[in-house]
């Protein structure tokens, strides 16, 4: 049993706005990307603009529709590190094991803190007040047992609210809730589990884990045991480096396709941009999969384990062998992501697959060339933006405007 609270920023970039510009308290106001074209979404609102019904994620113009007199301002992403970094530097006060889950929201573990703090109620509050009067912010606190239902409390009671769930009461205030409510359950998934006739958390609770995992794999069984209270995931201490499960990127198009050559050019900008992302990371892959969706929705998902690998060409060449053996039918594709899993530091010892072991002395030279290229892309685009890309790229996607 561990004491794990999760600590949420409200309305933070709002929040941030309002202490530099404090006329803007008073005022329905909101922050987002570009205020003066009026083009993008809501990234927080103030208290006062939420009663209005605007919402995080919705177009400034469904905002503006909702509330006229709406203060929009620009977002401004280094003040809010900067806030961020004062907060976390708060919440070590009290534990080292502290784990930031995104740039407004924290995981921290108390339990060893208890002795000089109090119980983890009392520490949660403590938290509270010493963000509040010492930065001006507020913060909402699930208290729990473990990272799933600290998450789970802090979003019950916003703003400046601590929630508690513990063993003997979680139950009673979860179930009752719509199982959208669960953590990581998103829209799809929810709607996959009302044709199921599961309706509340309660209900995922109750419900038969074959069945679940039948239907939705590994996702069905993190959300059954999340429905449960189940989670053991442990909280890092502050600058633990982590390594990620996966990285992956997609895209959905403006028109569907049908042709292979252009799902294979753009099979080979989203490997480029995860390859980058490997690199900047330290860490290579092991396995690479695609998700294709159709014009009726339909998904498939496949997958290929290959040779620890960062090289963009690896990565696409095994992705785009997967599209080929399973895209026969010349359905028009609404979306594709490319992702890769199996990921080690660059620094383990890397395991060479039985074509590498037979490799001659002409492959490695062209491996070795390959890693070279790469690398001085990698320091011309840290240098002059990402524009910079591999030729074969743009030859590709000259030949696919030529057939138009």
């Amino acid at each position: 049993m561990r004491d794990i609270l999760h600590c949420d920023l409200n309305g933070f970039f709002a929040s941030v706005e309002c202490l530099k510009r404090p006329e803007l308290k008073n005022v329905p106001m909101a922050v987002c990307g570009d205020p003066d074209t009026r083009h993008g979404v809501i990234l927080a609102k103030n208290e006062i603009a939420k009663k209005y019904g605007v919402v995080t994620a919705e177009t400034i113009y469904s905002a503006k529709k909702k509330c006229p007199k709406l203060v929009l301002v620009k977002s401004n992403h280094s003040d809010y590190i900067k806030y961020s970094k004062l907060v976390n530097n708060i919440y070590l006060k009290y534990t080292e094991k502290v784990e930031p889950f995104s740039i407004d929201e924290s995981f921290l573990d108390v339990t060893e803190s208890k002795s000089l703090f109090g119980t983890p109620y009392e520490i949660a509050y403590k938290i509270k007040e010493d963000v509040k009067n010492t930065l001006g912010l507020t913060i909402s606190v699930g208290v729990s047992f473990n990272r799933i239902l600290a998450k789970m409390g802090s979003d019950l009671k916003k703003p400046d609210a601590i929630t508690v769930l513990s063993k003997e009461n979680f139950k009673d205030i979860l179930f009752p809730l719509p199982v959208k409510d669960l953590i990581f359950c998103g829209k799809s998934t929810c709607n996959t589990l009302n044709k199921m006739r599961i309706e509340t958390i309660g209900d995922l609770a109750n419900s038969d884990v074959n069945r679940i995992t039948k239907k939705l794999g590994k996702m069905g069984l993190m959300l059954y045991n999340y429905a449960n209270g189940i989670d053991s995931d442990k909280v890092e201490k502050y600058g633990t480096k982590h390594t990620p499960k996966s990285v992956s990127k997609g895209v959905t198009f403006p028109k569907d396709i049908t042709s292979i050559e252009e799902l294979s050019n753009i099979i080979r900008k989203l490997s480029d941009y995860i390859s980058t992302n490997l690199r900047k990371n330290g860490l290579t892959c092991s396995v690479v999969c695609i998700s294709i969706k159709d014009n009726m929705f339909c998904v498939i998902n496949r997958q290929k384990q290959i040779f620890k690998t960062d090289l963009y060409q690896d990565i696409s060449n095994v992705a785009i062998s997967i599209l080929k053996e399973n895209y026969t039918d010349n359905r028009p594709i609404r979306a594709i992501t490319v992702s890769v899993s199996g990921l080690e530091s660059q620094d383990d010892q890397v395991q060479l697959d039985i074509f590498t072991l037979n490799s001659n002395k002409k492959n490695d030279l062209t491996k070795e060339k390959l890693e070279n290229v790469t690398k001085t892309i990698d320091n011309i685009r840290n240098k002059f933006g990402d524009k910079i890309t591999f030729g074969s790229m743009i030859e590709k996607e000259k030949n696919i405007n030529e057939e138009k």
